[in-house]
């Protein structure tokens, strides 16, 4: 599930970009998206990919991945993001919900570290 609002544009820094043509309120839930999970084993792999960027760690332990489809993986990263993605096991999907009021034209964005106030360095900016 996709929100009809939405769609995918380019950004000047960040190449492309998810953003809405109206207003969005606040928890209001944008996208439902399922994942494709694999071990941690694959995850050996997939990082030496390009895939590697749009890997998220999956289960309560963390012993597996996934690789959310949708958009999810057009979401930008920023620390003041707008939207957070909660992590559905039982259901083996990412929902991406809108966490502050965003304004028609407006980038919709989530911090990469998985909380939207953490501001930890993210990988692609560690090294």
């Amino acid at each position: 599930m996709i929100v009809s609002n939405l769609y995918i544009a380019l950004t000047p820094k960040k190449g492309r970009g998810v953003f809405t043509n109206t207003f969005i309120a606040a928890e209001t839930v944008i996208e439902i998206a399922p994942v494709i999970i694999m071990p941690n084993t694959d995850r050996e792999n997939l990082d030496k990919t390009l895939l590697h960027d749009y890997i998220f760690e999956w289960g309560h332990a963390k012993t597996h991945c996934c690789m959310a489809l949708g958009i999810v993986p057009i979401y930008n990263h920023s620390y003041q993001s707008n939207c957070d993605y909660l992590m559905d096991y039982e259901n083996q999907t990412i929902i991406i919900q809108v966490v502050k009021d965003v304004q028609a034209g407006q980038e919709l964005t989530i911090n990469y570290n998985g909380d939207s106030n953490d501001s930890s360095k993210i990988w692609f900016e560690a090294n």
